[in-house]
């Protein structure tokens, strides 16, 4: 049974912007991309050490974003803080459970499967894992189009904050763990912008030689 050819094998590049396959100029400059004029890049450079620096620190936010209040409510002179879990677990025991739930899987959930997922696709590019390659590939789109959504607690306590202010009765403040959390999205997003998943192609095509 025939393999079908990486790109890289036939010689071409994918355009990262328009995707398009294109013939390189050269091995050390390849040129730009005739459609939309972007430049070339057969690979990323040092995607992996990249990727990995912003995986960990990413990770040593996750920690104190969860630990850390993400809300205090001042009401008559008395301050109450809110981490993440506790206000999924107020929204739970208020009856809120559908919003606990989003909140849940938006700021916990989602940013510590990000860092899973990257962490496994490393791993598995620098192992030269052959198979499933497009199933990682699927998993890094993934990663990459549900960062964004990830940003939910933060907009629901800007929000909040900007809503309630009614001094001296009653404030809301930001805590430290909003920048934190903040910090993990930026991060994680920056990560899987940094992350070739070429190299996921490159390890399965260097098995097969």
């Amino acid at each position: 049974m025939a393999t079908a050819l990486t790109a890289a094998q036939a010689g071409l590049i994918g355009c990262e912007h328009c995707g398009l396959l294109v013939q390189p100029a050269s091995t050390a400059e390849p040129g730009h991309c005739p459609r939309c004029g972007s430049e070339l890049e057969s690979r990323r450079r040092r995607s992996i050490e990249r990727t990995w620096a912003l995986v960990i620190a990413a990770t040593i936010c996750y920690i104190p974003a969860n630990l850390l209040p993400v809300l205090g409510t001042t009401t008559l002179g008395s301050t109450e803080y809110d981490t993440i879990m506790g206000g999924v677990i107020f929204l739970y025991t208020s009856g809120s459970w559908p919003l606990a739930l989003i909140v849940l899987i938006a700021s916990v959930m989602v940013p510590l499967g990000k860092l899973v997922a990257l962490s496994y696709l490393l791993i598995s590019v620098q192992r030269r894992s052959p198979g499933g390659n497009r199933e990682r590939t699927r998993l890094y789109r993934m990663v990459e189009f549900i960062g964004r959504w990830s940003m939910l607690d933060v907009f629901v306590d800007t929000f909040t904050v900007a809503l309630v202010q009614l001094d001296p009765l009653m404030s809301v403040r930001p805590g430290a763990g909003v920048m934190f959390f903040a910090a993990v999205v930026v991060l994680t997003m920056i990560a899987a912008a940094t992350f070739d998943p070429r190299l996921i192609w490159d390890a399965g095509a260097e098995q097969e030689l």
